[in-house]
């Protein structure tokens, strides 16, 4: 008979009874380190296998030496309520025996909301904000460009004394001196705002000059009150130095710089402003020395002016005035600043001796196209029997030649590829005619051919066929403002339909201000939908300056061909390319 075994300790919670006999092995000593020990020993404190510590997070609001009062801001910035706010402040400030110190994150608080305070429900957010900022300097709180731009925003916001923006622009230039903080475009942009409401031209020109030496640039609203304060002044150059400035920083403008531009061009002082005679040669160099789309030369004509919202046809033909609208490349200098730029970068990371081989286009210039022939050869080949389609690269130089009156494309290849290529013999017979014809250049081993054909392209300010975006890491290095601008002007797309090339060619013409050789403007507007076809533009000039369109447009010297079928494809081609990049109403080059 087995003997009953009395386990004292068990806690019967555990579900076992307090009498039991033992079938199984004892338990493992993990499991004996869980029971309770003895009373006659020292008991160990044991922790729920559950739990865990952890720190509690403080509330959001609670920054600061006062949390109470920083969870009042907080709520009072949701809300926006400016008046709530400052009844803490003054409540947490009044006490003499107890002076409370504020952080300068509750400072900034406090000045956000009242730089944003409704004056009908909150009078006077200036003078509270005067008082906000004498306090924290008295307490020793370090202000941020925030802190002073807030107030300069609230000091010269609508409804305060003229000397107000004066004050507003005085915090701002001389932040830099007394606090060590460098201003930002919103740290100007309320004060341009108020001296065009007072008319100041003046001081709004000094403004502008103050922020060209904090190398800080105007956007388009900036630029629109610059635009309007020199309008009401009369000050015909500053008003043609602004248009130029806004064709630079925009492409398409908004409805409110729209009737800025509207109600110059309709004024008095437009009309007298202009010369009647001008060299036409000077003025069609300039054109193509500034890529296709201005001259820069001043005001061409005289008498007044007339404005039409139109829209453009497919061909970029002006419904108004039948002027045809100009396809704009980037300016001459930028194009060589531009290449010699890749070339830098192409030694840097090549093999010296092979990119400085190439060399040898100095001396082979004659090309209007540029072909990336891996990129098309190798178009859709993700299939079994795909691979290397040198049918493919041949169908895109067959059609080249058949645009260009059989003048042969420079197609780029790496050497590795043509080595492979001419075991083939049919290969090989079209790749030597390819030599023959100076239309193949084979880049060399351990090199990236991609620097040669965007080098190419470039140099020789031609078009460039390859469906590559040019995205990547090669094409960051370059950092320039004015690449997308080229790629649109320059990038030849393609597909292919039944085994014939298709190539997408650049849009016959660019969306953005643009200024004639007979002293026309035409100035695009926003439009949300990416449709070309429905585009409003501006449409000004004066009585008879517009010609026929009986002569294509050149762009850097070169005529810019608009044939029916590419005439009839480019509104649908801008379609797709404004889907994957579209810059429409937004600053150039900040993609």
């Amino acid at each position: 008979m087995m003997s009953k075994l009395v386990h004292h300790g068990l806690n019967p919670l555990m579900g076992l009874p307090p009498l039991m006999t033992p079938k199984k092995p004892p338990p493992p000593l993990r499991a004996l380190l869980l029971l309770p020990r003895s009373p006659s020993r020292r008991r160990a404190t044991l922790t729920p296998p559950m739990a865990t510590t952890t720190r509690r997070r403080p509330r959001r609001g609670s920054k600061g030496p006062n949390p109470d009062l920083s969870r009042t801001l907080t709520d009072c910035t949701r809300r926006g309520d400016a008046a709530a706010a400052m009844a803490a402040f003054d409540h947490a400030v009044s006490d003499p025996d107890a002076p409370i110190c504020l952080s300068a994150h509750q400072y900034n608080q406090l000045l956000h909301l009242l730089a944003t305070a409704d004056q009908s429900s909150f009078p006077s957010p200036a003078a509270a904000a005067r008082r906000v900022f004498s306090h924290m300097l008295q307490a020793g709180a370090p202000p941020s460009e925030a802190t002073i731009t807030n107030l300069a925003r609230v000091t010269a916001a609508p409804g305060n004394p003229a000397s107000a923006a004066d004050e507003a622009f005085e915090l701002v230039a001389t932040m830099k001196d007394k606090h060590g903080l460098t201003p930002r475009l919103r740290s100007y942009s309320p004060i341009l705002a108020a001296f065009r409401r007072a008319g100041d031209a003046s001081k709004a020109y000094a403004v502008e000059a103050h922020m060209a030496a904090a190398a800080v640039s105007p956007e388009e609203p900036d630029l629109a009150a610059l635009l309007d304060v020199s309008s009401t002044a009369g000050d015909a150059d500053k008003v043609y130095e602004y248009m130029h400035k806004l064709r630079q920083t925009v492409d398409c403008v908004s409805q409110e710089t729209a009737q800025v531009v509207q109600g110059w061009f309709r004024s008095d002082k437009a009309a007298m402003a202009g010369k009647a005679d001008w060299d036409a040669a000077q003025i069609k160099d300039a054109i193509v020395l500034n890529g296709g789309g201005c001259h820069r030369l001043g005001w061409l004509g005289t008498g007044p002016w007339t404005v039409q919202r139109v829209r453009a046809g497919a061909d970029g033909q002006c419904v108004g005035c039948k002027c045809r609208l100009a396809s704009v490349d980037i300016h001459m200098e930028e194009t060589q600043r531009f290449a010699d730029s890749v070339a830098a970068l192409a030694l840097e990371r090549e093999t010296k001796a092979n990119f400085s081989q190439f060399q040898w286009l100095e001396e082979n210039k004659d090309y209007e196209a540029i072909v990336d022939g891996a990129n098309i050869a190798l178009y859709q080949q993700n299939f079994a029997e795909g691979g290397f389609s040198l049918t493919q690269l041949d169908a895109v130089v067959m059609e080249l030649r058949g645009r260009y009156h059989g003048k042969w494309p420079l197609v780029i290849l790496h050497n590795k590829r043509i080595a492979k290529l001419m075991e083939n013999s049919s290969n090989r017979h079209l790749i030597e005619t390819w030599r023959e014809n100076g239309a193949l250049y084979t880049t060399p081993s351990g090199s990236n051919d991609d620097w040669y054909w965007l080098y190419s392209a470039i140099k020789l300010n031609c078009l460039l066929v390859t469906n590559d975006e040019m995205r990547d890491h090669i094409f960051e290095l370059l950092g320039s403002s004015f690449f997308p601008k080229w790629k649109q002007r320059h990038r030849v797309k393609y597909t292919f339909n039944k085994g014939k090339a298709v190539l997408l060619m650049p849009p016959p013409y660019s969306s953005e201000i643009q200024e004639s050789e007979v002293g026309s403007w035409h100035v695009p507007m926003e439009e949300k939908s990416g449709d070309e076809r429905v585009r409003i533009w501006l449409c000004i000039g004066r009585t008879g300056t517009c010609k026929q369109p009986d002569e294509a447009p050149t762009t850097n010297g070169v005529a810019q061909e608009v044939p029916p079928i590419e005439a009839s494809n480019g509104v649908q081609q801008s379609l797709q390319e404004d889907k994957a990049e579209s810059i429409t109403g937004k600053r150039k080059g900040r993609d």
